[in-house]
């Protein structure tokens, strides 16, 4: 979805005229009279779809001062760009230590009110992700803080309210990347839980020997190791929340104890001469079909049901189109601030382009997508050439394929063998091997500096390393140059640990 700016202005004329220019730098508009229209229209229904307000100052009745008093510093309110007349300079410092973000003299030329929107835009992108950082390490995290535009999140976003108003164990499904950790969050933000502990434990990535150790505690001497008591993460949970991520690869075992846990609210730590109390709200969540796992008997049956008492199931990406536009601005002005870089968006063929992707890996596949466009990027905007593995699986999109780069210029060969080229080429172990006809062109190193003959194994991972460089990347372009096929090359590249290159 375009971006939205309010427009606030008393003057017909004026308002019009502020309208059609920012319809020209491709936002959306809405349009106020006046203060209290502007105050209704932000803290209405349509408010969560405004990015930025543009407000002017003087105004009848509730004018900008009196409105930027109103909202400006509630949580959920976007960035204010306020505009005075010439000679008005003190009333445009009064509104900035007010909470306006910049101001602008009327009549503004369409170059200065162009330069202010984006850097507005961009400051409240980064305000919005601090306020969710915070908000997210204090526990206080809401659906209001998510970004959720699409119409099959609602559904979610309702279920998540309903269940923070009770204790009831909820079980979060859905592919893995959608977000279930983030709605889990949400649902201990909106709950009488909020601001206390929120333990999160990876089902899947707990050592199988210290399972029960890790989620219920043992005693100090209870088993060789036990230097000390350690607490489990039930009772870290404590008067908070217990969020069990990829529930379904619990252990048999531990799911007796956990079964228990839920009925009795009471746990056993290892070594433990008695059970001891627990008060704690569970959340599950899984990508795998639970109910296949009950048949298969890898997961108790009286255990699902007693996790799956209240289900809430997360769409994929590619089912919430609405949501990419979104998602795509927030980890680009993400990513462009921490990586130093002044990029401005997106071009109309790579947003088309993003919308027109499946994305199997869903939100953070797209958020990994991002950040390899930012580094990848030479404009201000990022284009379909940014997002060559993206492009390979859409159909009507194609990626430039910039030519190889020239070598850089070498240090002369000495009497021992050629000249390794220098750091500020981008192709790795490259060498420049002379020719029968006294010319020199780049090759592979064949053997190491004490005359041995490299393995073919390495020759082979300096080969797609190369290739990598020349392609930037364009892994249909490297498999076809190298003569393999996409399966084989993606294959070789985790064998050699260069999958990380990869998007």
């Amino acid at each position: 979805m375009v971006q939205c700016v309010l427009v606030v202005d008393d003057d017909p004329a004026q308002r019009r005229i502020l309208e059609e220019t920012i319809k020209r730098f491709g936002y959306r508009t809405l349009t106020a009279d006046g203060g209290e229209s502007a105050i209704a229209l932000l803290e209405g229904s349509d408010g969560k779809d405004i990015s930025l307000v543009l407000l002017d100052l003087v105004m009848p009745s509730m004018d900008g001062m009196a409105v930027l008093e109103k909202v400006a510093g509630k949580p959920g309110m976007p960035p204010i760009i306020v505009q005075t007349a010439h000679g008005s300079i003190d009333a445009a410092i009064a509104a900035m230590r007010a909470g306006a973000v910049d101001f602008v003299i009327k009549p503004v030329a369409p170059e200065r009110l162009e330069v202010s929107v984006r850097n507005a835009l961009k400051i409240g992108a980064l305000e919005g992700e601090i306020t969710r950082i915070k908000r997210k390490v204090s526990g206080t995290l809401g659906f209001d803080d998510l970004i959720i535009r699409d119409e099959a999140m609602a559904r979610v976003v309702a279920l998540g309210k309903r269940a923070a108003a009770s204790n009831i164990p909820v079980l979060i499904e859905g592919e893995s990347g959608v977000g279930k950790e983030l709605i889990a969050r949400a649902i201990q933000g909106e709950s009488e839980r909020r601001a206390k502990p929120f333990i999160t434990v990876n089902c899947g990535a707990l050592p199988e020997n210290l399972v029960e150790s890790i989620l219920f505690g043992h005693e100090k001497g209870s088993f060789t190791g036990a230097v000390a008591q350690r607490k489990g993460k039930f009772q870290e949970a404590d008067g908070g929340t217990l969020f069990l991520d990829e529930v379904g690869e619990l252990p048999l075992d531990a799911q007796v104890k956990l079964l228990r846990a839920l009925q009795d609210g009471e746990i056993d730590p290892v070594g433990a001469k008695r059970p001891q109390k627990v008060d704690f709200r569970l959340i599950s969540a899984t990508n795998r079909d639970m109910i296949a796992l009950v048949k298969e008997g890898k997961f108790r049956e009286d255990l699902y049901y007693r996790l799956n008492v209240f289900p809430i199931w997360v769409p994929p990406l590619r089912e919430r189109k609405a949501d990419i536009p979104e998602l795509a601005r927030h980890f680009l002005t993400q990513f462009a601030a921490e990586e130093g870089r002044r990029i401005d968006g997106f071009d109309d063929a790579a947003m088309q382009l993003l919308q027109s992707y499946s994305w199997p890996g869903n939100v953070r596949q797209l958020e990994n997508a991002i950040f390899r466009a930012v580094v990848l990027a030479d404009g201000p905007k990022l284009t379909v050439d940014e997002f060559p593995q993206i492009a390979a699986h859409v159909e009507g999109f194609e990626v430039a394929v910039p030519p190889a780069p020239a070598p850089a210029k070498e240090a002369e060969g000495t009497p021992d063998g050629p000249a390794v080229l220098g750091a500020e080429n981008t192709v790795p172990r490259t060498v420049e091997l002379p020719t029968d006809d006294g010319r020199r062109t780049i090759g592979i190193q064949a053997v190491t500096d004490s005359g041995d003959i490299r393995p073919l194994e390495a020759i082979e991972a300096d080969m797609i390393r190369l290739a990598l460089g020349r392609y930037r990347g364009h892994m249909t372009e490297i498999a076809k140059r190298l003569g393999i096929g996409r399966s084989t090359l993606y294959r070789k590249m985790r064998e050699f640990g260069l999958e990380g290159r990869a998007n």
